[in-house]
Parts: structure tokens; sequence; C-alpha cells
């Protein structure tokens, strides 16, 4: 603490219009904040308190030995007694005194015990001592880690009743092309499918990031770039030659480009729909009339250009509306005649892997019983894996952290598929409540496999593009479809609002278009801008969903709702797909690579 002068105690003192000139009281007041470690300021505030109490008119030597004794002393007391107590807590104790903490709360429920009387019906309780008394207490703090199971998990999970009855177990409710020559159970000594990035290292997230440090005009010029780069990719496929600004007046029809908005925080709908330009036409926002458009899908941060008239600048009248185009698909490298020769199995599963009501990770054991049976080449796993909606979660009712939960959903999952060696494929969700709250949303990092389970996990981003086997696969968690859902407004006919929304991922070329996102997303946009963009049109698009699952083909793309593996309380759904990537024929005509795929209930 900065020394004090004299002449800053007599400021103070003035404050108060306290007149002090008398040298031996202003160095017995410096000795005091010297010796009680105290400002100026609060050395006089003290003083005028305890003067005011007790009636003293001068500022003495007399008054202030007085004041320092009665007042300075007893605050200096309380400090030091507060200080050993926090001290006290806080300081890391040795194995004995946690064994003696143990044993005096032991002791303390025994006595306890001692004085309660038993339940009616219940049995009298022994006289003898046990020779090794341990409490339930302490034997849930030793439980040592293992493996999943319903016993040694967790000590106080108890069984979910609903999900353990549960009725149409293996049921498949949803199919999509026909399983002929193969089956949905893979053979012994199946050769080993590839893994891999689509992208490169350099273009892939590997690793955590800091977030939450964007600006409102960073963000701004990334959905401007968005705008301007799909904008002109549309503009050259429709033979466009130019955008006109979107709120300049004009007599003839015109062109703009620009994204959906909602003219307020609500809902959007066809009476609040604005059109706002990229920072190159202006950006500027118009409300559009939508009447008098046959057909139209529009939900807010969609990218589209509109053609009608808009006579006072005040209002566009949309005639014609032209939607984005999806990406090509990926061209498959030349294949050996017998490479591509057997299909490859693909089992998708999201969680929760625990009933709403219970903390026992049963889901999960039979999960792994079905991937025993039918040996699939390849699983894909999405969280959350230590769901952060789960009550018992919220609260802390659980008796080790988090990441020792998942450490230990993971080890059971790679030791219970160890003897067939299905490659896995560990996709992270923003309801991980022991991993990063972003999105794009950086892998899991699992230090402790060993070499030979490091070379079937694959550890991916949220969303992230992989390829197995040669064909693309698109992957995201974040539960787009209810956002999307949510938002969207349609006048459309013939289409279901499912295909609706995956046309509307793959023709934005996004796996998350929506803008502004959900409350419950938290986007980075500076990252979203590198990895949440799909570099190509998919083969496979996985988007699982609290909405019913589904399998539909949109624009070439298998689209695949798995579901959910626990719904509240009861079973969930789980997908499988068979897929094969054969070379084009001679005409160059593309051969879709799913060739069948189901959603089954677990």
């Amino acid at each position: 603490m900065a020394p004090i002068e004299a002449e800053e105690l007599k400021l103070e003192l003035g404050t108060f219009d306290i007149a002090c000139d008398d040298d031996t009281v202003l160095d017995k007041m410096l000795e005091q904040c010297m010796c009680h470690r105290l400002k100026g300021d609060e050395l006089v505030c003290e003083w005028v308190a305890f003067s005011t109490t007790k009636g003293l008119l001068s500022l003495s030597l007399e008054n202030l030995e007085q004041f320092e004794h009665e007042v300075l002393n007893k605050k200096n007391k309380f400090k030091q007694e507060k200080s050993k107590r926090e001290d006290s807590y806080h300081r890391t104790r040795d194995i004995t005194s946690i064994q003696e903490l143990i044993k005096a709360e032991e002791d303390e429920e025994n006595l306890l015990d001692s004085y309660s009387t038993p339940a009616k019906g219940s049995q009298k309780r022994a006289l003898s001592t046990p020779e090794n008394p341990q409490s339930k207490r302490s034997t849930a703090r030793l439980t040592s880690p293992g493996l999943l199971s319903p016993a040694t998990f967790s000590p106080c999970a108890t069984p979910s009743q609903k999900y353990s009855g549960r009725g149409s177990r293996g049921e498949v409710v949803s199919t999509f092309g026909t399983v002929q020559g193969p089956r949905w159970s893979v053979p012994k000594g199946r050769r080993s499918a590839s893994v891999d990035q689509l992208m490169s290292t350099e273009d892939s997230l590997l690793s955590s990031y800091k977030f939450m440090f964007q600006r409102l005009r960073d963000v701004r010029d990334v959905l401007s770039e968005n705008i301007d780069g799909l904008g002109e990719e549309l503009r050259l496929h429709f033979n466009i030659e130019e955008f006109s600004p979107v709120s300049l007046p004009a007599q003839d029809k015109v062109t703009v480009l620009g994204q959906v908005c909602c003219d307020s925080n609500g809902k959007l709908n066809a009476q609040s729909v604005l059109l706002e330009a990229g920072q190159e036409h202006g950006g500027r926002q118009v409300p559009v009339d939508l009447s008098e458009l046959n057909e139209f899908s529009l939900f807010p941060g969609q990218v589209v250009i509109m053609e009608g008239m808009n006579t006072t600048g005040n209002k566009l009248v949309a005639s014609k509306l032209y939607e984005g185009l999806p990406l090509p698909f990926n061209i498959p490298v030349k294949q050996e005649p017998d490479t591509g020769s057997e299909p490859v199995m693909v089992m998708t599963v999201c969680g929760p892997y625990t009933p709403s009501d219970s903390l026992a990770y049963d889901p999960l054991i039979d999960l792994i019983n079905v991937i025993n049976r039918d040996r699939p080449d390849v699983c894909i796993l999405f969280g959350p894996f230590v769901d952060s909606k789960h009550e018992q979660i919220e609260k802390c009712q659980v008796t080790e952290t988090f990441e020792s939960i998942f450490n230990r959903c993971v080890d059971s999952l790679v030791e219970g598929t160890r003897e067939i060696g299905s490659k896995l494929v560990f996709v992270p969700s923003q309801r991980d409540v022991h991993h990063h709250y972003v999105y794009p949303q950086p892998p899991f990092t699992i230090p402790d496999l060993s070499k030979k389970d490091v070379e079937r996990v694959t550890l991916v981003s949220d969303p992230c593009t992989l390829l197995v086997d040669g064909v693309t696969f698109g992957l995201t968690s974040t539960d787009i479809l209810l956002h999307m859902g949510a938002e969207m407004i349609s006048s459309a006919v013939g289409s279901d609002r499912f295909s609706r929304i995956m046309k509307h991922l793959l023709t934005q070329r996004s796996y998350y278009p929506l803008y502004p996102p959900a409350e419950e997303v938290n986007m980075d946009y500076e990252k979203f801008q590198s990895y949440g963009h799909m570099p190509i049109n998919p083969d496979v698009l996985v988007v699982p969903s609290e909405l019913r699952y589904f399998i539909k083909e949109v624009s070439g793309c298998v689209c695949l709702n798995p579901g959910r593996l626990t719904k509240g309380q009861v079973g969930g759904t789980y997908g499988r797909l068979l897929i094969q990537r054969s070379p084009s024929d001679t005409d160059g005509k593309r051969i879709n690579p799913c060739l069948a795929a189901q959603v089954v209930k677990i």
C-alpha cells in the first residue's frame, strides 16, 4: 500500500470540516494508518463515525487513543480470525486428515441413527458392531472407475422403469431403398473401411479456439460476404446482367439480391418479410410483398434473388423468386474393379444415451450389444454424451466429474467394440456439458487412447464433412431441423416440410443458414465462415433432431434424421445405411452410393 502523507489526511479531514493544525495529532493518525493498513479516507470515515457516536468535539491524542482501542483494534482482531478460518477451510489436506473427516462424518451418522426410531415393519437394528463398517457416503466416494454397467456406473443411478419396459425393440420404422444381396449384418473377416476428413488438415477444425470476442462489425462482414458470394453464383447460373439496389425507385422490373429477415423480433410471416442487401449494394432493407408469388419457402438468413416492381423505393412487390443452387457432388477417384465390390455398413446414433429420469447408461449398453450383433464397419456417434439438459446433470446430482463420465462412455464404446473392430466417429454436441459451448464446435480431446484405438477412433468437429470409403457424409449434431422449422414460412405445394428444410440446407450450401440463430446456439461467425459451409454437396447428410425421424432423397442427396437414442423416459431410434461407391457410368451419370437405409428402434 502506498504511504500516506499528512497533506492527504488534511484534505480528507477538510471534507468533513475538521480542522487539524497539530502535527503530533497528524503523526498519530499516520501511525494508525500504517499499523492497521488503512487508507486516509477509510481512517477519517471511521473517526467521523466514532466521534459522532461518542459525542467527541475535538481531535486530540487522547481521543485518538480511545478510538484506536475501541474501534481499530477490534476490527484488526476480527480480520485475523476470519483469515484463520479461511486458511483452515482452503488448506490442502493429506490422506490422514481426509480419513479423519470421513470417520467423523460416519460417527455422526451412527450417532444420529442410534436416536432414530426404526420404521414400522422394518427389522430391528443389530446390536453387534460389524467388523468393517463402511457408510454409503464413503462407498460412493471410493468407488473405482470402470466400464459402464448398471451396477458399476453410478451407485445412485436407478434404472428407468419405462425404458426397461419398452416394447417394439428392433422394429424398423423407416426405410429407403431395398436390401437384396447384402444383409443388415456384416460377416466376420471384412476389410476395414476408410474414414477420412474431406478437407485438408489446414482447412479442418482440429482444436479448440477462443470465442465470445467477435464484434458486430465482423458479423456483418461475414454475412455480406456470404450474400455477395452466393449471389454471384446465382447471377452466373441464371444469366442475370446486374443487380439493382433494393431501395432504389424504378418504374420497370428490377432484380435485387439480398438476405431474408424479419421486420421485428417476432416470428417471420408473410407480412413481415424484409430483404436486406449486402454492403456492395448499399446494405439497405426493403419490405417485400409476396402476394404475387405462386409458391415460396423462406426463412430468416436465406440468400435469394427477387424480381419485381419497386416504384416508390419503400416496398418490393416480388413476382419471381430465385433460390440457391446446390454444389456439385464429389467426383470419386477411379477405383480398381474389385475395391468397391462389397457394400459398407454405417450406423448413426445420436444422444442422449440415458433416459431423462435416470443417469443409468442402459441405452448405451444396449447400443454396444447391437453393434456387436450387426458388426457395422463404421459407427458415427453424435453427442450429447453427458447431456446438459438432463435434470440430474443440471442439479449436479452426480458422484463424479462430467469429464470422467464422458471418458467412461468412450472407454465402454472402445472396449465393447474392440473385438469386431468397427471404426468409431465421435461428433460433439453443444449439449455436452463438459465440452466447449460454441458453433462450430471443436472435436473432443481423448488423450488416453492407445495407439491401436487411435487408428479406429476418429474425433471430428461439429459440423464436418467426412469420406467413408469414398462416400461423402455431411454431419452436424445441432438441431437445425427444429430451429429452421420454427422460423420457416412457405406456400409450396407438393413437398413436405422436412424436404423443404433439407433442400434449403443444400441450396444455401451451409450446415446452419439460419440468421439470427436460435437462442441456444452460440455462433462464432468468423469460424463459421471457415468451417460452417459445405465444401461440396454430400452424398449423405445426417441431421439428428428432436423431430420425427425420416430418410429422404433430396436433390440427389440421401438425408437422414436417425432420431435420438432416447426420447424422454423411453427408448428412441438409430439409423443404419449400406453404401457402395461405384464409378460413374460411361455416360458420366452419377450413381447414388446409398443402397439402402433404415431407422430402427433401440
